[in-house]
């Protein structure tokens, strides 16, 4: 079974001491070790774990009792302070809020690196796991047959539908994906059902509900496991999946591929090139944390997209729709999905266009849309600077930079808002009064770094060729391309 911090203690090689009074989850099972020097750590910990620090972060009393409580909220078993670093011992008023509140703290030695608890803890984990799935396999092989016999997840809860005498519902991120009750999907439907929080580790909010009253209710956690296990294997296949289809969409978005080639490794990912397909993408928000990333490039599809090719194309989540699918409803169903999972991002969508051209000018015209910044940004014809940023052969990041490079450094160097200038000058079409305005400067101020930018960059935007190369130096710069 899983190791309990008692059982740590017990190990001498660990040389682990206990300190204070706290003793409530000794016993309890650890399920994982987290290491964290955060002031903070409650966002990071999902509960149950043991948590690892060397204090380097908590260097007053206040901030040791704050860090305590954080631990303590998130359902933590533990805290383990490695001393020899920040503190020769573990300082008292972590400990006394520890006692306060109830949550057992361990010494632990400098000489004990925190990877040998993640170790033991990993271990534990890992038999405990093949345990589990011997008593599964030999206790339970109705439901591990329908399982593994092709049949997926639908024919195992139709099975344990009928092991349980009762109706089951699956709901993903608020949405039912699957039901054996008379009515549709999603139908409203009376009587008493039992949920059952489905753990798959990711951001999904899965719960398996079943219609009281029911039978054998023992069985429950045994389908509760395969039912991870089926969701998990799922959410790897489809990483597997967008990873190898973003490398065939990578090829044919730089053009490298003839119409032959590319018509046949379209096919291979489930895109009909003959047909008129449309790109919707999605971009995560700025201000997401690298495994809300993540979770958005591996998020499931709601079920009337489950069908249609996906990939991942440089951290961003592309979604190819045939022509007989509303892409502007699609997109809103994947926006509202990642919504209710706490995950923000864009939504760009392309237009309709067959071949691999059509599928290339359709990512274009996604990723112009997608810039616009909305929640879901439909199609328009595409601007310039994304034709030519269609264009593999043309070092257009080089040449942006080039343009700008003499700017930003003076800017830098100076704080002389020559960009800012330049941005609202091309904004109002040449406007010296309108920048004035806008910028809360005199005219005169803004005719002086218009000569400034003139001089440094060597284009003068009161000149039509020059406004241009300055515009989509600006453009392109601003897009971030490559």
């Amino acid at each position: 079974m899983s190791i309990t911090l008692a059982a740590l203690l017990s190990v001498p090689s660990l040389k682990l001491k206990k300190v204070g009074a706290a003793e409530s989850t000794l016993s309890t099972p650890i399920q994982w070790v987290a290491v964290t020097e955060q002031e903070n750590p409650q966002r990071f910990l999902s509960g149950g774990e043991l948590v690892l620090t060397t204090g380097l972060r908590q260097k007053t009393a206040a901030a040791q009792r704050h860090f305590v409580r954080m631990v303590q909220r998130s359902g933590a078993v533990g805290i383990g302070f490695g001393t020899g670093l920040s503190s020769e011992v573990v300082p008292p008023a972590l400990v006394a809020e520890a006692n306060r509140w109830d949550i057992p703290v361990v010494e632990v030695p400098y000489e004990t690196p925190f990877i040998a608890l993640g170790k033991l803890v990993a271990e534990a984990q890992h038999a405990d796991h093949l345990a589990k799935l011997e008593r599964m396999l030999s206790g339970h092989q109705v439901l591990a047959r329908s399982l593994l016999s092709g049949g997926g997840l639908p024919a195992l809860l139709r099975q344990l539908a009928g092991l349980l005498r009762t109706d089951l519902r699956l709901r993903r991120y608020g949405r039912e994906i699957f039901s054996t009750t008379a009515g549709s999907i999603g139908e409203p439907d009376s009587g008493h059902w039992l949920d059952v929080a489905i753990s798959t580790g990711q951001r999904d909010a899965t719960t398996l509900q079943v219609r009281e009253p029911f039978r054998d209710a023992g069985i429950l956690d045994y389908a509760k496991s395969l039912i991870s296990l089926e969701l998990n294997n799922q959410k790897h296949q489809r990483d597997a999946s967008r990873k190898l289809a973003g490398q065939v969409m990578q090829d044919v978005i730089r053009g490298v591929l003839d119409p032959k080639d590319a018509g046949t490794r379209l096919s291979t990912i489930g895109v009909a090139a003959a047909k008129r397909q449309v790109v919707i993408l999605v971009r995560p928000a700025p201000g997401n944390t690298p495994a809300q990333n993540k979770a958005i490039m591996s998020t499931p599809l709601p079920p009337e997209l489950e069908d249609v090719p996906t990939a991942v194309v440089d951290s961003e989540l592309l979604i190819i729709t045939p022509e007989d699918k509303t892409a502007v409803e699609a997109a809103k169903a994947v926006h509202a999905l990642l919504a209710e999972a706490g995950l923000k991002a864009t939504i760009g969508i392309g237009g309709h266009y067959a071949k691999a051209n059509g599928l290339r000018w359709s990512y274009f015209e996604a990723r112009d849309a997608v810039a616009r910044g909305l929640p879901v940004n439909e199609p328009e014809r595409l601007s310039l600077t994304s034709l030519l940023l269609a264009s593999e052969d043309v070092p257009l990041s080089d040449m942006a930079m080039e343009t700008l490079k003499p700017l930003h450094d003076f800017d830098a160097a100076h704080g002389a808002g020559l960009l800012s200038t330049l941005e609202s000058y091309l904004e109002h079409d040449g406007s010296v009064a309108a920048v004035a305005q806008a910028l809360t400067l005199h005219r005169n101020t803004v005719r002086y770094r218009l000569a400034q930018i003139t001089e440094l960059s060597g284009y003068d935007p009161s000149t039509t060729a020059d406004r241009v190369q300055l515009w989509l130096a600006l453009a392109i710069s601003r897009l971030g391309t490559r």
